[in-house]
């Protein structure tokens, strides 16, 4: 335990490091900083993990001093080590170190390598803030950080301007759901009077009334800041357009750190949520919806990046669906399993965008399987955990149960078996755009030249990543489900009547997924050209244009409230409350001229004027007598 806080300090310390040194570092010794930084604070997270589970998986906290002190609230900086700690902490530096170390290999060459790994270690550094953080306060410090740090990146090809809009609008975006994520902290400090997690998930269903409207609001605004991070509807619009940073960027924002927050914030806060089940049943129907959107989105794209970001976001959506039908084991476990074989299809996708000339239309690719093999290896294993292709796969041990789980759910509360089948329908889609995506890049036309990659820091953390998106990752199950039982995480309970029943709506889920795999192989090995054909008709390209553009939730928030805002700073751009009180100098430099024309000299204009005067006077005292009387 004492190691703990080494694993937040080495990637500081890199950073640190590499944002001095900046461009007067040798690429070689930004890469060792960068890269080994990490591995030294995944080294001691191992070390930090191996004491835990030693001392009976006993949760502890290790003080390092009060953040502050205001008013009776002194959140500390304190790290806290449980179960699901544990668990991120394992993810972030084990999955991040192997990003890293591909990252070496990416980047090479690029300007201002020691920039971005000084970036690359701060985004670890917050997220560990964020998942080892005992408080609200710590923990939405790592939060802003993580935020931070993807406007960084996303927009690390600044030159282009296009590069810097998506990394606005990605801060944009964010930064709506972190000002929900702070209203939520206001909330829970005025109903318990402290930020610390422990004391707030024990005190929760004592503190919050089940369903009154401080539950409701509270665990509402912890979603709405949870949805911002991870990309659900309606705050999903940046997480495409995030692919504009470099690959390696892609992976650990879509893998190991920024959109996982969201999961591990509901997880964490799993009390409060359960206090306000109508919450809970808006969260499963925001990631059905999520997924469904997702999926069509994808099935239509032709940037290799942004098919993964949809299957990200897609992918999410399950694991909130879990969150909201109280699996949050069953949640968390895919998480992780996502986390290996997103970042191997990220990290496979970079190689892939190398080898052809940084060309990432996938159309303007193919053939990829005759030039690379090992490639076309990694890149079927990460898309069948992505299609969930039983058994051979860990993603097949994650998502079935989380949909096993929300079908259990459906045979208590009517809206649960409506989502359970909209889950299958996203399986569906999933096993359709997999396929699509691998045989056009693999076996497609070839169109642009290949170019040989090779290097252990490329070929490493893939063959790494690729065992553990295998079915041989299932080892990790039993540990995962004993840790987070340490943490008091609440296992999904299936009733022994709904045992068999649950099985067969997992079996079920298996074979539509499959038959979208069939479907995918008929329509793009065998039935391309007639797909082809009817893209171009008048309905096929409407609902092409349609889900590419993921339903149209940027052109409808560019006229809600894009460009209202952009009118209001327009007129406000020209001051008009200044303008306002400029009237009032008007008035007097008016009066001030018309009574100086009426200095002429002339005495009998002089005598008209006092004439003119004495009858207007005369008149209103005239009035005001009448009035009186």
């Amino acid at each position: 335990m004492s190691y703990l806080y080494l694993t937040v300090l080495f990637p500081l310390i890199g950073f640190i490091l590499l944002a001095a040194g900046r461009n007067n570092l040798p690429e070689k010794v930004a890469a060792i900083i960068g890269a080994g930084s990490v591995g030294l604070s995944a080294l001691f997270a191992l070390i930090a993990g191996l004491d835990f589970v030693n001392n009976g998986s006993v949760a502890t906290t290790q003080h390092l001093w009060t953040w502050f002190n205001v008013g009776g609230l002194a959140p500390g900086f304190s790290l806290h080590l449980d179960g699901l700690s544990l668990l991120m902490m394992g993810m972030v530096t084990g999955v991040g170190f192997l990003i890293h170390i591909f990252a070496t290999w990416y980047m090479r060459g690029e300007e201002d390598f020691a920039r971005f790994f000084s970036y690359f270690n701060l985004f670890v550094t917050s997220m560990l803030l964020l998942v080892l953080g005992d408080n609200l306060a710590l923990l939405f410090l790592g939060w802003e950080g993580v935020g931070l740090c993807s406007y960084l990146l996303i927009g690390y090809y600044y030159q282009n301007p296009a590069n810097g809009f998506a990394a606005i609008k990605a801060f944009t975006v964010t930064r709506v759901g972190d000002v929900f994520l702070l209203i939520a902290l206001f909330l829970i400090y005025q109903q318990f009077g402290t930020l610390n997690i422990a004391e707030v998930v024990a005190a929760a269903p004592t503190v919050l009334a089940e369903s009154s409207s401080i539950a409701i609001w509270t665990a509402l605004m912890l979603f709405l800041g949870a949805a911002g991070k991870s990309a659900q509807i309606p705050l999903q619009t940046w997480l495409a357009d995030a692919m504009a940073g470099p690959t390696p960027v892609s992976a650990l924002i879509h893998a190991a750190t920024m959109v996982t927050a969201g999961v591990y914030l509901c997880c964490r806060m799993f009390s409060v949520f359960e206090q306000a089940p109508e919450v809970m049943a808006f969260i499963s129907i925001t990631g059905a919806v999520t997924l469904l959107v997702a999926g069509f989105a994808a099935l239509v794209q032709t940037d290799i990046k942004r098919i993964l970001a949809y299957s990200t976001m897609s992918q999410l959506g399950y694991m909130f669906m879990a969150v909201g039908a109280e699996a949050y084991q069953a949640g968390l476990f895919h998480m992780l399993t996502h986390a290996f074989f997103k970042a191997l299809l990220f990290l496979s996708s970079g190689a892939v965008i190398l080898a052809y000339h940084h060309e990432q239309n996938i159309f303007k690719m193919g053939g990829l399987f005759h030039k690379n093999k090992f490639l076309f290896a990694c890149f079927a294993i990460g898309g069948g955990a992505l299609a969930a292709i039983p058994f051979i796969t860990i993603g097949f041990f994650s998502k079935d149960a989380i949909l096993g789980a929300v079908w259990v759910k459906g045979q208590a509360v009517a809206v649960y078996d409506c989502l359970y089948w909209t889950g299958v329908a996203g399986a569906f889609l999933t096993s359709i755009y997999t396929f699509r995506l691998i045989w056009v890049v693999f076996f497609g036309k070839e169109n642009t030249p290949y170019h040989e990659i090779k290097g252990v820091t490329y070929w490493g953390p893939l063959a790494i990543l690729a065992v553990l998106s295998t079915g041989l990752a299932y080892v990790l199950k039993a540990p995962v489900t004993n840790i987070l039982n340490a943490a008091k995480i609440p296992a999904f309970n299936v009733p022994e009547a709904l045992e068999h029943g649950m099985h067969s709506a997992e079996y079920t889920a298996v074979g539509i997924a499959l038959a979208g795999l069939v479907i995918g192989v008929i329509l793009f090995a065998f039935a391309y050209s007639a797909v082809k054909a009817f893209a171009k008709t008048s309905l096929g390209a409407g609902l092409v244009n349609i889900c590419r553009n993921a339903l149209g939730f940027d052109a409808l928030y560019d006229i809600v409230f894009v460009k209202p805002y952009l009118l209001i700073a327009k007129i406000l751009g020209r001051d008009p409350i200044d303008g306002l009180w400029l009237v009032l100098p008007a008035l007097v430099k008016g009066g001030n001229s018309f009574t100086s024309s009426r200095q002429t000299g002339s005495l009998r204009e002089y005598a008209s004027s006092m004439a003119f005067g004495t009858v207007v006077l005369l008149m209103i005292l005239v009035v005001i007598q009448v009035v009186g009387k």
